[in-house]
């Protein structure tokens, strides 16, 4: 289990200070861990908080419930479809802001039955990096705008495949792990290739949470997973403990306390060393760099 140590040390609504005139995007912002760095956020007044989802009723009672309690907080939701990239690309263009402090990337989806996306791409990996990928690359203008003026399997991922559902035996638990570690790899790529933006690329492990995304497993495969974790001792956390990762890592963290291209476990904690040699490969991310080019300059 988790040692609670791990989460004392960083408490939000204290630690977070006041973001006057920040602007901030949020993916997956209508329920789970996005939902609840909007909350937690808006509660320091940032001037704008851009939040992505599916369902507008989700939304607009999110915002009813931010701007009751901060009305100056302005919050627009931008409806997104993840499975699909010129989706994903079109919705960017409703971000008018000309600054953009934190882009969290947060949206994901867990051991969903096997498929494809509207473009063809396994889903896991079209969700979780693909999409985001996109939005990082159609945000990346203002990204830099912003740090300008602050003035300072064994392979890991079957490319091969990529454009299959990826069924097979234990095929829900590699398709999920491989689109996370596109998630470790693909902000390491971004720190080499923009060292001198000021922009920090980071990834985050919020911890095990129990979100929606535990509750859309199927019961034979929620059953491994608890086991698993049973081995490991890992119990799961409560949403309001995994939102501290993330929190602080966008608006907590002090100084250089972040580190381009790190990667952090709860809470804060620079995880580097503990990653595999296939998450530290450079001529793997590098691959996946060139691949995820490749997919977005069609669109």
């Amino acid at each position: 289990m988790p040692n609670l140590e791990q989460y004392v040390n960083f408490n939000p609504e204290k630690d977070i200070p006041e973001l006057n005139g920040k602007v901030i995007f949020i993916t997956g912002g209508t329920s789970g861990l996005g939902r609840a760095s909007v909350t937690s956020l808006a509660k320091h007044n940032p001037a704008h908080i851009y939040f992505t989802g599916r369902n507008n009723k989700a939304a607009q009672k999110l915002i009813d419930e931010v701007q009751t309690e901060k009305p100056l907080v302005k919050l627009t939701f931008v409806k997104m479809d993840m499975t699909s990239l010129v989706s994903v690309k079109e919705a960017c263009k409703e971000f008018v802001n000309d600054r953009l402090d934190v882009l969290m990337c947060n949206a994901g989806v867990m051991f969903i039955p096997a498929g494809v996306s509207k473009d063809g791409f396994e889903l896991h990996f079209a969700i979780n990096h693909l999409a985001h990928a996109m939005i990082i690359q159609e945000l990346m203008p203002v990204l830099k705008k912003t740090a300008a003026w602050m003035g300072h399997s064994k392979d890991g991922i079957t490319f091969s495949t990529l454009r299959t559902p990826q069924k097979g035996f234990m095929g829900w638990s590699f398709r999920y792990a491989q689109s996370k570690l596109t998630n470790l790899m693909y902000p390491a790529e971004l720190a080499r290739r923009y060292p001198d933006t000021n922009i920090k690329f980071i990834s985050v492990h919020p911890g095990a949470v129990n979100t929606h995304l535990t509750t859309t497993i199927p019961w034979h495969q929620r059953v491994v997973t608890a086991i698993v974790l049973w081995f490991l001792g890992v119990t799961f956390m409560e949403e309001d403990q995994g939102r501290l990762s993330q929190l602080w890592a966008a608006a907590g963290a002090k100084g250089d306390e972040l580190v381009n291209g790190g990667f952090y476990m709860p809470v804060g904690r620079l995880s580097n060393d503990r990653l595999d040699q296939t998450a530290k490969s450079t001529e793997l991310s590098q691959k996946l760099w060139s691949f995820t080019q490749d997919v977005l300059s069609k669109f």
